[in-house]
């Protein structure tokens, strides 16, 4: 995906907007799956290294950075599908519709800055993060830092729950209308359509499918990731294995799904496994 929005763009004096939320959404996927694997070799193999105060924090500030910015490409990508594609007639849409190429780059910069932003709070509560997971707390007074701990970590997860439930929304409410319109839309050319295959239908119905997949997959990773962020399982627990396997997995489904449902991504993946057959005898 990245390659083919990347070459699109390349000589171009403007880039599209589709792509340039595909190579915002495909570079922070990429570095975030990059960026777990380092974070799962540090805990298994360099574990005392990895609990050291700034090392752990600065793992966990960067992750935190490169989910929030993937849910915001996720669901930019969702609201540049439904402004598109959804056949709706109110005024606001057709003027999104006319200032959608102009809105984008701003729309992305837009969510760097609040990624950044929604995890300096991490970086900044060292102690509160960081003694919370890995520090045995001492005799004294121990109760009340507990209790101040607990409050640190709690507005924490208040802060990131704050923060993914804008994305949330915006790619929950642009997949339903989407999903509203493309249905409505496909039950009109059904009861139209004569008894040959629609290549028109057909296509509507696979668009139906692929933002229900998309919505799935986005809203699956989301839970995975609060379920993580709240710490409530055990080291290397199932529990907490399942999660990462999800995590990891759901931005592999994501992209899938998209070179699925997009010709030019398919083509370009055909080319590549005919190539690798081709070498390989």
């Amino acid at each position: 995906i990245l390659t083919v929005c990347s070459l699109s763009c390349i000589g171009s004096k403007t880039w599209p907007p589709y792509d340039s939320i595909m190579i915002s959404l495909s570079l922070s996927r990429i570095l975030l799956q990059c960026w777990t694997i380092l974070d799962l070799f540090l805990t298994i193999f360099c574990e005392p290294s990895y609990y050291e105060k700034k090392m752990f924090v600065f793992i966990k500030t960067v992750y935190i950075f490169l989910n929030y910015s993937s849910f915001w490409f996720g669901a930019w990508l969702s609201v540049f599908y439904c402004i598109k594609v959804a056949s709706f007639t109110q005024c606001f849409f057709i003027w999104m519709k006319k200032r959608i190429a102009s809105l984008v780059p701003w729309m992305l910069l837009t969510s760097w800055l609040y990624s950044f932003a929604a995890a300096i709070p991490f970086a900044w509560d060292v102690d509160g993060v960081h003694n919370n997971f890995t520090a045995p707390l001492p005799t004294t007074n121990s109760s009340e830092m507990r209790t101040t701990r607990k409050d640190s970590l709690t507005l924490l997860i208040y802060l990131c729950n704050a923060a993914v439930s804008l994305p949330l929304i915006l790619s929950l409410a642009s997949s339903i209308l989407l999903i509203r319109s493309l249905w409505v839309h496909t039950r009109q050319m059904q009861n139209n359509a004569s008894g040959f295959r629609d290549p028109s239908l057909e296509a509507h119905m696979k668009a139906v499918k692929s933002v229900c997949s998309l919505l799935i997959l986005y809203v699956t990773y989301l839970i995975a990731f609060i379920f993580l962020l709240c710490n409530i399982f055990l080291h290397f627990s199932i529990s907490k294995s399942i999660c990462i396997a999800v995590m990891a997995a759901c931005p592999t489904g994501h992209s899938m799904v998209l070179i699925w449902s997009n010709p030019k991504f398919r083509e370009l993946t055909a080319r590549i496994w005919h190539y690798a057959k081709c070498h390989v005898r």
